[in-house]
C-alpha cells in the first residue's frame, strides 16, 4: 500500500493528533535508523521513542519499510524548505558573473546555517550516510528529490559565474566540492569544535565558517579565470 509522505502542516493550521503521531514516528525513526541502522532498529524502539502505539507504524506507513520511505520524504521536504528561498532565486538566470557569484554565496550561506546550527541536521546527515553505505529506495527518493535537482541548479549558477559548461565534468565536480566542504562541518562537528576550541557551534561560528566557504568560492573562481588564455 502506498502511503502519503509526511508533510509539514500549512502555517497557522494546528497539526491533528494523527499528524502529530506520524511526525513523531518519522523523527524517531530518522534518529534511530541513522544511529543504529535500519536492520539494527526495531519498530518497538521507534514507537517507544515516539511515545506512540507500535501498531501506529503499520497503520500510518504500512510497516517499517514504509516508515523508512517516509523518513526520506521528510528529508526532501525539510531540505527543500530550508533552501527554498535561496534555490528559488537561483533558478532564475543571473545577470552576469558577479550576480551569479552572489547567488552562490547566498545558497552556501543558507547551507552552512542549516548544517551547523539546526538540531535536525545531524539526524538528516546520519540517515543519508547510512543510506549511502547500503542504498535502498529511500536513497532514490532523496536523490531524485534533493541531490540531483539542487546539484543541477547549482551547476547552472556556477556556469553563469565561471563561464564553464554547466554539465561539464569539471563543473559538476566543482559543485560537489563546494557542497562537500559544508557537509564536513556536520560530519566532523566534534573534531572541528575541539580543534577550534569552541564550546558551541552556533550562529557566530556558522558565520565564520560561511565567510571562509565564500572565500573558497572566490578563490576557485579566480583560479579558473587565471586558467583561461
Amino acid at each position: 500500500m502506498t502511503r502519503t509522505p509526511v508533510t509539514v502542516q500549512p502555517r497557522g493550521a494546528p497539526p491533528s493528533p494523527a499528524d502529530q503521531t506520524r511526525i513523531a514516528l518519522v523523527r524517531a525513526a530518522l534518529r534511530l535508523f541513522g544511529s543504529q541502522g535500519f536492520e539494527g532498529t526495531s519498530t518497538r524502539e521507534i514507537a517507544a521513542l515516539a511515545k506512540a502505539n507500535i501498531g501506529s507504524i503499520a497503520y500510518h506507513f504500512g510497516g517499517k519499510e514504509g516508515l523508512r520511505a517516509a523518513c526520506a520524504h521528510y528529508i526532501v521536504e525539510t531540505i527543500g524548505g530550508v533552501a527554498g528561498a535561496a534555490m528559488a532565486e537561483a533558478t532564475a538566470k543571473a545577470d552576469g558573473p558577479d550576480a551569479a557569484k552572489a547567488r552562490l554565496d547566498a545558497v552556501l550561506e543558507t547551507m552552512v546555517g542549516f548544517i551547523t546550527t539546526r538540531p535536525e541536521a545531524g539526524e538528516v546527515v546520519q540517515f543519508v550516510l547510512r543510506e549511502m553505505s547500503r542504498p535502498s529506495e529511500a536513497l532514490d527518493i532523496i536523490y531524485d528529490g534533493v541531490f540531483e535537482p539542487v546539484h543541477r541548479q547549482l551547476c547552472r549558477i556556477w556556469a553563469e559565474a565561471s563561464g564553464e559548461d554547466a554539465e561539464s565534468e569539471r563543473a559538476r565536480l566543482t559543485v560537489f566540492t563546494l557542497i562537500g566542504q559544508v557537509v564536513y562541518f556536520r560530519i566532523a562537528r566534534a573534531a572541528v569544535m575541539r580543534r577550534m576550541g569552541w564550546d558551541d557551534l552556533g550562529p557566530k561560528q556558522a558565520a565564520d565558517i560561511g565567510s571562509v566557504v565564500k572565500d573558497n568560492l572566490a578563490a576557485i573562481l579566480a583560479g579558473r579565470k587565471g586558467d583561461r588564455p
